[in-house]
């Protein structure tokens, strides 16, 4: 996988295509076609479409888990909490992929569905991706190209400062997400939300469209954001910016000893938790058993029930 540098006002963020790894499934990484599934409840956001995409939305199965790429049609999908069950607090989540795919089952439809069923609205956000080729085969290619323009440095290169790589145009992906928010506000009281108790999760490229949003639109006002294996690069913290909750496995290959956006955070007097595991590697979703990062999710229900964010305020 590999990881892509976006600007974002005077910072750079690393952000990176996805690696999903299932232990209980086949370790081969094989791709497969797979027919679009039923998307019953997803909500058309509106936003338009993708230039120059030369083929139509698609799906794949890899590690076991279901995949969309060159999606050109934004929707955002409701996991709301059963009847009585709603605590108010609300999540946007964002799969990841490099932009060019989304993993939608695995930090998606899973992620928001764990969220819910602990009371919380969750919205898995389906954003719009970057072209890929139309056949499947030349598809394989490209991401061969990508992985391995994303390899661990060798014992010759280790030393020097990796490549930058291309920044990306995330207009599209900013523009999805500012609709996803002005929808659930829009409709948080048929939602049962709270709109002062509204935050975002993302993983890998996910991530970094999470803190794109945070660093740049003048419309979303986040009041909680969780990076989950995004880039660490150091950033800009507006002197607003939400309490960040942030999670990386060592062996993640965006990690690479880094802490600039926790610092980032921290320099700046902003809330935030930093979990750093020993082991996970890269795309683990809710988390793999037998790694260390496999009870992140717990980690971070707890860090919102401390911060009240699971809890209506005063006259609420």
């Amino acid at each position: 996988m590999f990881s892509t540098i976006t600007k974002l006002t005077k910072a750079t963020v690393q952000v990176a295509l996805l690696v999903t790894t299932t232990a209980a499934l086949a370790q081969d990484g094989t791709i497969y076609p797979l027919k679009s599934p039923e998307e019953p409840n997803a909500i058309l956001l509106g936003t338009g479409g993708v230039e120059n995409q030369p083929a139509s939305e698609t799906w794949f199965r890899q590690w076991g888990d279901p995949m969309a790429r060159n999606i050109t049609t934004a929707t955002l999908t409701p996991f709301l909490p059963k009847p009585g069950k709603a605590n108010g607090a609300a999540v946007i989540v964002a799969p990841g992929g490099g932009f060019r795919w989304l993993s939608l089952s695995n930090e998606g439809w899973e992620v928001a569905q764990a969220l819910a069923d602990r009371g919380i609205a969750a919205f898995v956000l389906k954003y719009r991706l970057h072209p890929t080729p139309e056949s499947l085969d030349a598809f394989k290619e490209s991401m061969n190209r990508t992985f391995a323009a994303a390899a661990p440095p060798s014992e010759t290169t280790k030393d020097k400062a990796p490549a930058s790589p291309p920044r990306m145009d995330l207009s599209n992906q900013l523009k999805d997400a500012e609709a996803a928010y002005a929808m659930i506000v829009k409709r948080a009281m048929e939602w049962h939300v709270d709109t002062a108790r509204l935050g975002m999760i993302g993983f890998s490229a996910g991530a970094g469209l999470t803190m794109h949003c945070t660093l740049n639109s003048r419309s979303v006002q986040l009041d909680f954001i969780g990076p989950i294996y995004g880039g660490m690069g150091p950033v800009e913290v507006p002197k607003n910016a939400p309490p960040m909750f942030n999670v990386i496995a060592t062996d993640d290959f965006l990690f690479r000893g880094q802490f600039g956006v926790i610092d980032s955070w921290f320099k700046a007097g902003r809330p935030v938790e930093f979990h750093l595991y020993q082991n996970g590697g890269h795309g683990f979703g809710l988390g793999n058993p037998g790694r260390t990062s496999n009870k992140w999710f717990d980690a971070f229900l707890h860090w919102l029930d401390v911060n009240n964010f699971l809890t209506a305020k005063a006259g609420k």
